[in-house]
């Protein structure tokens, strides 16, 4: 019991004195709403590439299962039904469409750039009366 009891104590001095040699953090510089802000609009920039490569991926992917599906139809029409293969296909071709239709959308409301930028509060007025 008192061997324990040693080593607990051991324990106990010992994250006492890394908790006291352990480098301070400085408050003063710390994160603020804007630098938080920021460090997501950084983080999100290349989010729309990921998104494309992936339904470029998974459109490829599901228009080839569903070519193989009209082909079971093909050689078994009872056991297969077609609309089986032309879902897959028409999912397929919406998901290799995407990347497209929102350059598009991206256009058609007038970003031009790639670059995401955050919202800056310059000042608030309270008008109370």
């Amino acid at each position: 019991m008192r061997f324990i009891q040693k080593k607990i104590l051991l324990v106990q001095a010992a994250v006492f004195a890394g908790a006291m040699t352990a480098p301070r953090v400085a408050l003063a510089g710390g994160n603020t709403f804007g630098n938080i802000a920021e460090n997501i609009t950084n983080s999100i920039e290349a989010l729309p590439g990921l998104v494309s490569g992936v339904a470029y991926m998974f459109g490829l992917l599901l228009g080839v299962l569903g070519i193989l599906k009209v082909k079971d139809h093909v050689e078994n029409p009872g056991q297969t039904p077609l609309k089986d293969g032309a879902i897959r296909m028409a999912a397929g071709g919406a998901l290799f469409g995407l990347p497209i239709v929102y350059e598009a959308m991206r256009n058609t409301i007038g970003i031009t750039s790639n670059s995401v930028g955050a919202a800056v509060l310059n000042g608030v007025d309270f008008n109370v009366q």
